[in-house]
């Protein structure tokens, strides 16, 4: 009888641990903001660092890497992470490196429509499909960097989802790698969406210290594809990168019914001399917003187009969208610095990425969520 007892709680308890590994390694996503799957999606990212930083942070606790991709011509790198049971992946994306061709890649921040195709050599065409409004552009640099990756992330997922069964994928990037992040989760829906991936795929992402990565209608865009708790973007709120790139509103970025252009119908019912002085104005500002927005296309266009020429020689350069009203996308979880925070990255000096770097976004983010161990 003893014996018995003995082997009935021993069963018992190797019953509890199985159910216990199982739902760890198991786990569904669900939608909304989790701090502790950040915070290991941080800890992910930490291994794409080939330096100190990745030695001193800590280890990823439940997914190991499984894949990683030779580096582009652009020097962009992804990696394919698994869980225990590989129920999910994490697609994670490398951010800009010390190598001068990585750099170009974020000036080269001209507008491209968010629906087309990019001619990477003679024998390589990339079409895709960003977003469903025609007026939506987005950054051609992180474009490129995607396109340079994307067949391979499709074909590994494809991989998964056969042999494994696996149907959650987590997209993530830091910096210049959650500016891709943005456009490789966009560019999954639509694949999802034309049948080219399976349709009962899951997807969620999480975008750290991510520069802004088109204009308004792709945020739009962005937003409504990934609404309910399934797209976040994660800010340290002294972190100037997100503030990234500069941006300019004309006319020709509003939707179609506004009061601004027709505005020679709201100035008729102005007297003579009103008229006259606020359609001066207004053609002065109209004219000049517009100037400002050819010339930040021709600088971060064309010209630096021709460095990115020598990465890839054989690369068409596209027509460039007459846009460069880059706005956020994403629902924002803003990491607020405090006083204690001060302290150890002080607000001054000239180390102008103390804000941007992993360990601030990691440690801000156990402390406002409470999970400082």
């Amino acid at each position: 009888m003893k014996w018995y007892a003995q082997q009935l709680r021993a069963g018992f308890l190797l019953f509890s641990v199985l159910v216990c590994i199982n739902s760890s390694i198991a786990q569904e996503l669900r939608p909304g903001f989790d701090a502790d799957e950040y915070l290991e999606l941080l800890r992910i990212t930490a291994r794409q660092v080939d330096s100190a930083t990745s030695a001193s942070f800590p280890a990823p606790e439940q997914f190991k890497m499984e894949f990683r991709s030779k580096e582009g011509p652009l020097d962009n790198r992804w990696e394919l992470w698994t869980n225990a049971s590989r129920s999910t992946l994490v697609i994670s994306i490398r951010g800009t490196t010390r190598k001068p061709i990585s750099w170009v890649t974020n000036f080269y921040a001209a507008m491209i429509p968010a629906e087309g195709s990019l001619q990477l050599n003679d024998s390589t065409i990339f079409g895709y499909k960003l977003a469903a409004d025609a007026k939506a552009t987005v950054h051609v640099g992180w474009t490129i960097g995607l396109a340079t990756m994307a067949p391979e992330m499709v074909a590994k997922i494809r991989e998964y989802n056969s042999q494994y069964h696996t149907k959650q994928v987590i997209v993530t990037g830091h910096s210049q790698g959650g500016a891709i992040a943005f456009l490789t989760r966009s560019y999954l829906h639509y694949e999802q969406e034309a049948g080219r991936l399976p349709k009962d795929l899951v997807f969620k992402s999480y975008n750290g210290a991510a520069p802004k990565p088109g204009n308004l209608y792709y945020g739009y865009d962005y937003d409504y594809i990934t609404r309910n708790g399934w797209g976040y973007t994660v800010v340290n709120a002294l972190d100037w990168v997100p503030e990234t790139p500069f941006s300019l509103q004309t006319l020709r970025d509003f939707n179609n019914l506004n009061p601004f252009t027709d505005v020679e119908k709201q100035l008729k019912k102005q007297s003579f001399i009103v008229r006259l002085y606020l359609k001066r104005v207004y053609g002065r500002m109209n004219r000049k917003s517009n100037k400002g927005q050819r010339v930040f296309t021709k600088y971060l266009g064309k010209d630096i187009g021709k460095q990115v020429k020598k990465a890839l020689p054989q690369f068409k350069e596209p027509a460039y969208a007459p846009n460069m009203n880059f706005t956020r996308a994403g629902v924002p979880i803003v990491l607020q610095p405090d006083a204690e925070y001060l302290e150890k990255y002080p607000d001054s000096g000239n180390r102008i990425f103390i804000h941007h770097g992993l360990w601030p976004y990691y440690l801000l983010t156990q402390k406002i969520y409470g999970k400082i161990p």
